[in-house]
């Protein structure tokens, strides 16, 4: 089934048969996308120097595709077929895209070498073709795969085709979705399918890394485990660590496939304050790879007794947002690396010094981004649909995805909460058998390193790290008062307000999502301030309350909703398009500092 999305005018014409269409509300950016999007390496974390981005003009169509080269409508890869950046503007559950492709002579140097295609994320399904030959099968839409493509290359040209299944709402699927949705309304959001991350190739050894796990704490102690593509090997394995000035500071030796220690010393510590970061250079074999990590300690302790989230052994106010992750020309897909990082960096400015990413997983230079700046980020698992609950199968494929998540991001310092379910949405909680009971150790046994938030907000059974209350749009963080469905606050974990504020300000229709079905849900906002002046007022009284909050009780984290408007939601320090920053700036700084003060004055230190 197609459907058509909003409307087709086209915005501005790039190059022959793509157009950029017209969306409801544009950025800054959408116009400096171009034809060739996202041209950074897409893996920071796992860097080799012999690439090719296979992003550009693509050829689309719906259903299922034919052998040979398909002639369709032209699409920009990576983007969400549903956005204007894509060029089609259409929601489909069953699509294909092809391209053409000639491999670049610096990657077939390697005698030996094998040619990977690298997906970083495709929703849901994917089944990927090279020169009709099936190439291999991927499902989940917010994980990166790998195929080995070498023996199914011709000298010249390549056809590449990849169909995609996405079951967004369909009867008899559940699967992880977050806030996406083929009828949006207010909280919840137009969908996402196709190939929206990038795509590219890449020259390997024949034994290769496929995995680098690296967890450095705050006394230097660098814990590594390489995984090579022969999972039998004890090849050995080198790992130098330099400094910004390209200094060594450390090395180890190892064997691959075996987890093995080496120590820095005196290492300058990752913190939102310092994020120093170091980089690493990590060889086995032929194979040799570039990354980096941070330095630092995640914990919990006790101070006066109270329970506290310890970074390096310090206790600090963590304030962040809600950070939904979606853009109004390009859904899912941010225009550019220079638009997503604005919005990290207009956190920074205020005074943030975390983020929570919330039912969504954003591309590996987000994360990068934020180990760069100093954001410490609250990573959400994708939830299922929100008004529906998994049959036994269902529920294992979700956990199986849970497990990718851990497994693909536990390398990003700034990640130091992992969240498995939110307010409810598809957890089993009927008969007294509660998912989360074995999923917090199982992902503990996967990321001991960090914490673990089991429930945020509602239908909370006493497992994980936290206490997570949602209220809005008042505060209710580790106080002795709450309103359900949060539960009252539990001394023996740590109290965070997980969402609270959530004020709205619609600032005037030519910054809003120009959809009448979203419009007309603006009036469920939590609260609607007819001033920008009324709105800081407001955000200035509920700071406040926050602060009594975290002197006189025992708060030690809050989320504020949210980072910028979304489609009907008028909430964001932002709006929708990025164009006007809602915070009187001076106030919110103020506001901000006096938290983290109020913290520091109730003892910093174990």
């Amino acid at each position: 089934m197609r459907a058509s999305v909003w409307w087709l005018v086209p915005f501005a014409a790039l190059a022959s048969g793509y157009e950029v269409k017209t969306p409801p509300l544009d950025t800054p950016w959408t116009t400096k996308v171009g034809t060739d999007p996202w041209p950074e390496y897409p893996r920071p974390q796992l860097q080799r120097s012999r690439w090719q981005s296979l992003n550009g003009i693509w050829q689309w169509g719906e259903g299922e595709s034919a052998e040979g080269y398909p002639a369709g409508e032209d699409v920009l890869v990576p983007s969400c077929i549903e956005s204007a950046l894509s060029g089609v503007m259409v929601n489909a559950q069953n699509s294909w895209f092809t391209r053409q492709f000639k491999v670049d002579k610096d990657l077939l140097k390697g005698k030996n070498d094998k040619i990977f295609i690298n997906f970083e994320a495709v929703d849901y399904q994917a089944t990927v073709y090279v020169n009709d030959k099936l190439a291999g099968e991927h499902t989940g839409g917010y994980w990166r795969f790998s195929l080995d493509i070498t023996d199914l290359l011709n000298d010249g040209t390549n056809t590449l085709r990849v169909d995609v299944f996405d079951p967004t709402d369909a009867e008899g699927y559940n699967i992880p979705i977050g806030k996406q949705t083929l009828q949006p309304s207010h909280i919840f959001y137009t969908p996402c399918s196709g190939i929206w991350q990038s795509v590219w190739l890449e020259s390997v050894p024949a034994q290769h890394i496929t995995q680098l796990d690296v967890a450095a704490d705050m006394h230097g102690q660098v814990n590594v485990t390489v995984t090579t593509s022969s999972k039998d090997s004890k090849d050995d394995v080198h790992v130098t660590v330099t400094d910004k000035k390209g200094a060594p500071v450390g090395s180890g030796r190892g064997k691959a496939n075996q987890p093995f220690d080496f120590a820095v010393h005196s290492p300058k510590l990752w913190s939102p304050d310092s994020p120093n970061l170091y980089d690493l250079t990590v060889t086995v074999g032929d194979d040799k790879v570039k990354s980096y990590t941070g330095f630092r300690t995640i914990e919990t302790g006790e101070i006066d007794g109270i329970k506290r989230p310890l970074i390096n052994g310090e206790f600090f106010f963590q304030f962040g947002t809600l950070d939904q992750g979606f853009w109004p020309d390009g859904i899912y897909t941010p225009p550019n690396q220079e638009a997503m990082v604005y919005d990290l960096k207009q956190l920074k400015d205020l005074g943030f010094n975390m983020l929570r990413k919330h039912i969504k997983v954003e591309p590996d230079l987000f994360y990068r981004a934020c180990d760069e700046l100093g954001l410490l980020l609250i990573q959400d698992m994708p939830s299922m649909p929100a008004n529906r609950l998994p049959n036994a199968e269902q529920q294992k494929e979700w956990e199986r995805q849970l497990d990718i998540l851990i497994e693909q991001h536990r390398n990003y310092p700034s990640i130091y909460t992992w969240i498995i379910y939110n307010e409810g949405w598809a957890q089993l909680r009927d008969g007294g058998v509660y998912p989360e009971e074995y999923l917090t150790p199982r992902v503990k046994h996967l990321d001991p390193t960090r914490l673990v938030d089991s429930i945020s907000g509602w239908h909370d059974h006493g497992f994980g790290d936290w206490h997570d209350n949602h209220h809005y749009a008042n505060p209710q963080c580790g106080t002795p008062f709450y309103s359900t469905a949060s539960t009252p606050y539990d001394p023996s974990r740590i109290a965070i307000q997980g969402e609270f504020g959530g004020i709205g300000q619609n600032v005037s229709a030519e910054h809003l999502w120009k959809v009448q079905a979203a419009i007309d849900t603006i009036n469920q906002t939590y609260e609607i301030d007819e001033t920008i002046e009324a709105w800081n007022y407001r955000g200035h009284v509920l700071l406040s309350e926050l602060l009594d909050q975290v002197e006189k009780y025992a708060c030690s984290a809050a989320i504020w909703t949210q980072t910028t408007d979304v489609e009907g939601e008028v909430n964001g320090l932002l709006t929708y398009d990025r164009r006007i920053l809602r915070p009187d700036v001076d106030q919110w700084k103020k506001d901000i500092q006096a938290l983290k003060d109020a913290a520091k004055a109730r003892g910093g230190e174990k």
